[in-house]
């Protein structure tokens, strides 16, 4: 009997500067241990199939129940990946796809010995271009429907513009006039996120894609509160700012109290010890009288 075909991949290789890539640490930093571990989950169901993993909506909840991880988190994390390049986004925008580059340049080192025997045709999804691609890959032109594919991904990056994010173009900028898609998941923040671009467009302002990314950067860095969130970009687009500023916080009748004793009309007022007072008064008053008798 002939041996099956080995499908996927047994192990993957991982770096030993692993841990030392920017993105991993960016990535610890906001998720901690947990987004390090769902990432490394998803590169190994990504090369226990191939070099790529097609997703559905039950994926969350899948991997939120493999983990013991809230599956919001989940969301976040992947968000998280597919914003930093970790996984191609266009490619998940489109087909619901997680792969890369990188995790296909991989791919073909995994493979290569094998493959050298018997080279793999590539069924879809393939991003490497033909000089980075190896003889022993054969892509398939007819089966490999990547929105990244090197010849024609110059038609659909132009088509996506036109009508994914309905925007356009200004003297050499992208201009958002109605952002596509969501930029956070609470609804009343992301609806207040738009609003702020929308002023600031009205105001004349260019905005570029990486620079609506940065906005949307340092929003997240001021709070992990949504209301919060949402306050501060209602009230730097109710006055007309360009950036984001942190509430101050209103001070309390307690604060106020213990910072500043004994104030009336806003101006300090001296403190007296009225027993004392007295006893002053009336010594005053003895000596007063001692020198009158005399």
């Amino acid at each position: 009997m002939a041996r099956r075909k080995q499908e996927g991949n047994r192990f993957f290789r991982l770096d030993v500067d692993f841990f030392s890539d920017k993105k991993v640490k960016i990535l610890k930093a906001r998720y901690g241990a947990d987004g390090v571990t769902l990432y490394l989950y998803i590169l190994c169901e990504i090369y226990k199939a191939g070099y790529y993993l097609k997703i559905d909506e039950d994926f969350e909840f899948i991997v939120s129940d493999d983990l013991s991880m809230d599956s919001n988190k989940v969301k976040q994390v992947l968000n998280f990946l597919l914003e930093r390049s970790l996984f191609d986004n266009t490619l998940f925008q489109s087909d619901k796809v997680l792969t890369s580059a990188g995790i296909q340049r991989r791919y073909q080192a995994m493979v290569k010995a094998r493959a050298l025997k018997n080279p793999i045709t590539v069924e879809g999804f393939w991003l490497l271009s033909e000089e980075e691609t190896e003889t022993f890959i054969k892509v398939n032109p007819s089966l490999n429907n990547s929105e990244n594919n090197p010849d024609n991904s110059r038609k659909n990056e132009d088509n996506s513009e036109k009508n994914d994010t309905k925007g356009k173009e200004k003297k050499g900028e992208y201009i958002y006039t109605a952002p596509p898609g969501t930029y956070f998941e609470d609804s009343s923040l992301n609806d207040a996120f738009l609003l702020f671009l929308k002023v600031r467009q009205n105001n004349g302002d260019s905005l570029t894609k990486e620079q609506v990314q940065l906005l949307r950067e340092e929003l997240l860095s001021m709070s992990d509160k949504p209301e919060e969130l949402t306050a501060i970009v209602k009230k730097s687009a109710m006055n007309g700012w360009k950036s984001f500023y942190p509430l101050k916080k209103a001070r309390t009748r307690k604060t106020e109290a213990k910072g500043s004793k004994n104030r009336f009309n806003n101006f300090p007022q001296r403190e007296y010890d009225f027993e004392e007072y007295e006893k002053q008064l009336l010594k005053k008053s003895q000596e007063g009288q001692k020198i009158v008798n005399e």
